[in-house]
């Protein structure tokens, strides 16, 4: 996620200073850049031109860059500990008026703006995977949010070629409080055995008109990330509806995380 928020921010002349804690993740993300710009260009979908401007506005940083940031997008793990030390320690770091943004799909962001001193500047920018293709970007105006930040993160949305819809704060807002107990409710058809992951699907596709089924969904977003998502709204809601099928927790605990371990509900 973090990799394709970059590309789209450096496709539309925007500097990005790219930072991860491991090495390896930032370098395989630099190069997955560059393999699918180098792909939209051999298509004839990117000029050769703009495809190295683009990779020209793309550098790798230590955390210390977010000095020089007027906007700090955060795309960890779906971690609430881990996000809001994060914010807090963007707080100390950027300047007084940078914007800090998460890319949660689940977690407050009342709660990780509480962790700043600058809460009025702390918004959700929830992009859909893959970023590059989905037009939409989930923008999440958490309590204290105010409305020139709020202006400003749609402004640049929509720069970016996205539509931005705002949403209140509430668990899995809009996009996972709807998706994620219909994926749960998927995963618990292949558990009672009411159908094989290839037959749900199908139904979903060919009778509900999704282009994708919920199961190859689920192993596109990562069952883990599916998994904490859930999570996150039972314990929020504290509503039995939203617990995860153990099927789920299974597959998770058996490193089967979808598309990203080569193996979820389908072999990749």
């Amino acid at each position: 996620m973090g990799a394709g928020i970059a590309q789209v921010m450096a496709q539309h002349g925007l500097a990005v200073a790219l930072y991860d804690s491991s090495s390896e993740a930032l370098a395989r993300g630099r190069d997955g850049i560059e393999t699918r710009l180098r792909r939209a260009a051999e298509r004839g979908q990117l000029a050769p031109a703009e495809m190295a401007a683009a990779l020209a506005r793309l550098r790798p940083a230590g955390l210390d860059e977010a000095a020089q940031a007027e906007l700090v997008i955060e795309a960890v793990p779906e971690k609430f500990e881990l996000k809001r030390e994060l914010f807090s320690r963007l707080d100390q770091m950027a300047p007084p008026a940078a914007l800090l943004a998460s890319n949660t799909s689940s977690i407050s962001l009342t709660a990780l703006a509480a962790a700043t001193r600058r809460a009025p500047q702390c918004i959700g920018m929830h992009f859909m995977n893959p970023v590059p293709v989905m037009p939409l970007v989930e923008v999440v105006r958490g309590l204290e949010t105010s409305e020139p930040t709020l202006a400003a993160i749609q402004a640049l949305a929509r720069r970016l070629e996205k539509t931005p819809v705002v949403v209140r704060d509430f668990p899995g807002f809009v996009s996972n409080r709807v998706l994620m107990p219909m994926i749960n409710e998927a995963v618990y058809c292949v558990m009672e055995g009411v159908a094989e992951p290839e037959a749900v699907d199908a139904v979903m596709k060919l009778g509900m008109r999704h282009p994708l089924g919920p199961l190859a969904l689920a192993d596109l977003i990562g069952l883990d990330v599916c998994l904490d998502i859930l999570q996150v709204l039972q314990r929020d809601f504290g509503d039995s509806k939203y617990r995860p099928c153990p099927l789920l927790r299974t597959l998770v605990a058996a490193g089967r995380l979808g598309r990203k371990s080569g193996r979820g509900f389908y072999q990749y």
